[in-house]
């Protein structure tokens, strides 16, 4: 006796998933709640467990093909059981093999790595990654079809805070040199959603720009101090994004207009707080959401968004920890950005984006004095938000990070 594995629905969004990798084999025994494959869905890829127990006896679906939710992946049997004929799955992109990881070790790559590696015949076993862990990256393909080895990754500077990406405003790592030949990429799912999102936004939402330039130097004091604390009692490291964030919170508990979403013949105004965070991975970004976020302290927020960004890199995160977001927040500061306009995540109304924190001289009782200043940037939806309305928010972010106790109380 068998049962299918078929694709399964990981987000609420989805309509078909890539399956990147398969991490069992045919031949293998698989038990109930063993990760079987990796799924790229439009939000992220994560692993799919198992919900039948038995013997993979034929994969139907190749790394990178492609299934609609419900087709056939592969086919578990009972062990000893005889195979049984199966009927092909329906509506698929199945896609090439991959060269074969050296016997007994799993090849770790990313899945635009690949996907370059497919579509160039690199043999990925061939290459030495200098990603996280060993991972194959995209410049290390890149790099072989150039016939030069990718230059080991550097260390990360112990005083450089990462922060995420912008929706719409995406970081990307430097592009190699020309070859002098085009090369065709295909999309991945997460890219594609994403450009339909974007385009969708662009296109159907009214959006209208506000700006402020906030003092940062006390919001800069008063993390060092919280900082030093806690270098002695060995505690959590505050980010200025943590900062930031309680304070996008705060002002939308004192602005609730904002905090809302347009619905064609009426606006919904949530009765929580999600904040969804844009964090760049590789092949674009995701948004995970810190649910309920009024209820939680200034340490749950630093240390929740710490795990979901860590867990995003790794393709880690669940499906409804996308879910719930009412407004997000784009720091593009650690890359020496100064200012931008971020594109609203829809159904959201607005999108805080957060420039760099630069010295500057500025004008204090008469006199010409050195200053920190960041510029925060506010896209609304006007259907929704008037400009009165983002003003009073965008004047409340200012004031808190400009007064940043108040938010410690």
């Amino acid at each position: 006796m068998s049962s299918n594995i078929e694709m399964p629905k990981l987000s609420d969004t989805m309509t078909e998933g890539t399956v990147v990798r398969w991490l069992k084999q045919v031949g293998d025994q698989v038990e109930i709640g063993d990760e079987i494959a990796e799924i790229e869905t439009d939000k992220a890829t994560m692993a799919m467990e198992a919900f039948d127990e038995g013997v993979l006896s034929e994969i139907l679906i190749a790394e990178g093909g492609k299934a609609e939710i419900g087709a056939t992946l592969a086919i578990l049997r009972e062990e000893g059981a005889a195979p049984e004929e199966s009927a092909p799955a329906a509506k698929v992109e199945p896609a090439p093999a991959m060269a074969p990881p050296p016997e007994g070790e799993r090849l770790k790559a990313s899945p635009l790595a690949r996907k370059i590696a497919e579509a160039e015949g690199v043999n990925l076993a061939s290459l030495q990654g200098t990603g996280p862990g060993g991972r194959i990256v995209k410049k290390d393909v890149e790099a072989a079809l150039r016939g030069t080895p990718a230059p080991a990754a550097a260390p990360t500077p112990s005083r450089v805070e990462p922060a995420p990406a912008t929706v719409g405003t995406q970081a990307h790592a430097a592009t190699p040199a020309a070859t002098g030949q085009d090369r065709k990429i295909e999309l991945s799912n997460l890219r594609r959603i994403i450009a339909e999102r974007l385009l969708a936004s662009k296109t159907t939402i009214p959006h209208f720009y506000l700006h402020v330039e906030a003092d940062a130097a006390p919001l800069m004091d008063i993390r060092k101090q919280v900082n030093a604390q806690a270098e002695v009692t060995h505690g959590n490291k505050y980010t200025v994004n943590d900062f930031i964030l309680k304070a996008v919170i705060n002002a939308l508990q004192a602005v609730p207009a904002v905090n809302a979403s347009f619905q064609g013949d009426h606006i919904v105004q949530f009765g929580q707080i999600g904040i969804a965070v844009a964090v760049a991975v590789e092949d674009g970004l995701v948004t995970p959401v810190v649910k309920d976020a009024a209820a939680k302290s200034l340490l749950q927020i630093s240390t929740e968004v710490k795990d979901l960004a860590a867990r995003a890199r790794e393709n880690k995160l669940l499906p409804n920890e996308f879910d719930g977001g009412t407004m997000t927040v784009s720091n593009l500061g650690a890359y020496g950005v100064e200012s931008f306009d971020a594109i609203i995540n829809p159904p959201q109304a607005a999108i805080l984006s957060v420039g760099a924190i630069i010295e500057k001289a500025v004008v204090a009782d008469s006199e010409v004095v050195p200053g920190l200043r960041m510029d925060l940037g506010l896209s609304c939806d006007h259907r929704v938000v008037d400009g009165a309305i983002g003003a009073e928010f965008l004047g409340q972010v200012k004031k808190l990070i400009e007064n940043p106790a108040l938010m410690l109380v």
